[in-house]
């Protein structure tokens, strides 16, 4: 068995959609295993673009199974339209390529509804910085055991069931946002529409997971956002609503934690985030708007600039103990071309003392201050390299002393958002 899970270990937009569609050439099945279609992955193969939200990165590759695990949170509307637009670029998803678990849960409209106005209406402190499409309410009803799942779609009576209890539940706090009421009897008649479109790909996964190991097939687990990010680890409460961390891989796909020997977590080569809440690297200055422009730091789901920093080793360190991160692969490292001194977050002070952890209480997290260690940089290019020999000395010192620094192996390079412009130092499916 040489399955792996594949997360990020900062914000989120680390490239994992790349990494993941390169290394799913070795894989026999790419699992997606939580997150909603607030999740956006970019891939470029000989110059096509393919921006993905909901589907596993897996289904650029027409020969692999993709599957929706019952930790992702799915929205039966955006699914249509990602799977509409996909196959308007050659790809072509059946029930035989694409599958999606009978307990995943469903995303509402009165998700969306719910979520937008509480974005609203929230003052900056309590601003989350959400993409506002449902992802977080969707959640509250899977822990509040109302939810609507995939496999319900089959059973009419159990959906009028639960579209009358949700009505109930949420109509007096839509009229208190002084939003229209969920008109129940729509909300079936949309469902049953669109349950022909969507019951041919659900599926058992569990036991679909299970076959594929008995038969040897290697699982490539693909996990969205990443640790700072996740419910309980990240920057609370300025994170998504599930679990973000490798664990999450065997419980929202339905397999055993056994089932996962390695786990490679993608960082940047500096920091990114979208939305509200700590970065304690962040730049305002020149140098800061140079690496997003060259890094196109806007979000594939929003369009949103992406706030930038200095890579934290501090941040990453913890992140991989709490993942369990085998290796890491490091993204971007071409954006950082040309700028002379770069800066690694070393330490944190905090009230006159020096730590050397992320705080996880928020309070904390906003007063601490980085402590830099200044690397020289490089003036030759690193765009497009594709073995350890077209890098710089001054680049591979780099990446060694965040190794030093986070305290794991760094096997995997990127140096240019296509597919080809990889660096393999080690096969993360050999172990």
């Amino acid at each position: 068995m040489s399955n792996i899970a594949v997360i990020g270990v900062q914000w989120g937009d680390e490239g994992k959609g790349k990494i993941v569609d390169r290394l799913s050439e070795r894989a026999d099945v790419v699992v997606r295993f939580q997150g909603g279609h607030n999740a956006g992955h970019t891939i470029v193969i000989n110059n096509q673009i393919f921006k993905l939200s909901l589907l596993p990165s897996g289904v650029i590759r027409k020969d692999k199974i993709s599957v929706i695990g019952n930790g992702v949170v799915f929205d039966p509307w955006a699914f249509i339209s990602e799977k509409k637009k996909i196959e308007q670029q050659g790809i072509t998803l059946t029930p035989q390529n694409l599958q999606i678990s009978e307990v995943a849960s469903l995303i509402l409209p009165v998700h969306q509804v719910l979520d937008q106005a509480r974005e609203k209406s929230a003052d900056g402190a309590n601003k989350i910085g959400t993409t506002g499409r449902g992802i977080g309410p969707a959640y509250e009803d899977k822990v509040g055991r109302r939810a609507v799942r995939v496999g319900d779609l089959a059973e009419l009576e159990t959906l009028k069931n639960k579209i009358a209890y949700l009505a109930e539940h949420y109509n007096p706090y839509l009229r208190y946002l002084s939003e229209p009421e969920l008109d129940k009897d729509k909300l079936v008649s949309d469902l049953i529409a669109i349950a022909p479109k969507i019951l041919p790909y659900t599926y058992r996964v569990f036991e679909q997971l299970n076959h594929a190991q008995r038969a040897g097939k290697r699982i490539l687990f693909e996990g969205a956002q990443a640790v700072m990010l996740d419910v309980d680890h990240g920057t609370y409460p300025f994170v998504t609503s599930s679990n973000t961390v490798a664990g999450q891989a065997a419980t929202g796909s339905g397999v055993g934690p056994t089932s996962i020997k390695n786990v490679l977590g993608i960082a940047k080569a500096y920091t990114t985030r979208v939305g509200e809440g700590p970065l304690p690297t962040e730049l305002t200055d020149e140098i800061g708007k140079l690496l997003s422009e060259r890094g196109q730091e806007f979000g594939v789901v929003t369009g949103r600039s992406r706030r930038l920093g200095w890579f934290d080793a501090v941040m990453v360190r913890q992140a991989i103990i709490i993942g369990g991160i085998t290796s890491i692969a490091l993204t971007k490292l071409d954006v950082l071309d040309g700028i002379n001194d770069l800066k690694i977050c070393v330490g944190y002070k905090l009230n006159g003392n020096v730590i050397k952890y992320f705080p996880m209480e928020i309070s904390r997290q906003n007063k601490v201050e980085p402590i830099y260690e200044i690397i020289n940089g490089w003036n030759k290019s690193t765009k497009g390299a594709r073995s350890l020999n077209q890098l710089p000395t001054a680049a591979i010192k780099y990446i060694k002393r965040v190794e030093e620094l986070i305290d794991s192996p760094i096997t995997i390079l990127s140096t240019s958002p296509a597919r080809e412009d990889t660096i393999v130092i080690k096969d993360p499916f050999a172990g």
